[in-house]
């Protein structure tokens, strides 16, 4: 494929190829494990590109708002020549949304993508309105409620 990729950049192939490489290690580094998001009903799902990485390598855990994933791609012993594969660990944390269920989390690797899911709550009211009464009507009520007692 990179020599299909090769032959339609052009003139400066070499050169491009060149003035990319010391940039695509840093590049690999930075992004660690990419996620995607989204609602599913009342699921709020997040899919994690892990490709190549057993199930039983996967650890998830899930405290006080946040999610972390970290996973590990053990370095296969074959003579080769080269390699662009990343091996070793790879950690990300997701903060959740606040009515996420912390208890109520499924997660299901299949073809290189992990999908983790959490029941979100019902969002409380966080604000409520409060009356205003005026001065002299709360005195009138308490003088009258006193009144009454005496009775």
């Amino acid at each position: 494929m990179s020599m299909l990729m090769r032959q339609e950049r052009g003139l400066f192939p070499e050169l491009l190829d060149l003035l990319d490489a010391p940039f695509a290690a840093t590049r690999a580094q930075s992004q660690g494990i990419r996620f995607e998001d989204y609602m599913h009903g009342d699921r709020y799902v997040l899919r994690a590109e892990l490709p190549g990485i057993e199930p039983e390598d996967i650890e998830i855990d899930v405290s006080n708002g946040v999610l972390t994933v970290h996973a590990e791609r053990r370095v296969e012993e074959k003579e080769r020549h080269r390699t662009e594969f990343r091996y070793g660990s790879f950690t990300r944390s997701i903060v959740l949304p606040p009515t996420a269920d912390e208890k109520d989390v499924e997660a299901v690797y299949d073809k290189g993508v992990l999908e983790i899911s959490l029941k979100l709550a019902a969002p409380e009211e966080k604000s409520r309105r409060i009356p205003v009464h005026a001065k002299k009507a709360v005195q009138a009520k308490a003088q009258t409620g006193k009144q009454a007692g005496k009775r």
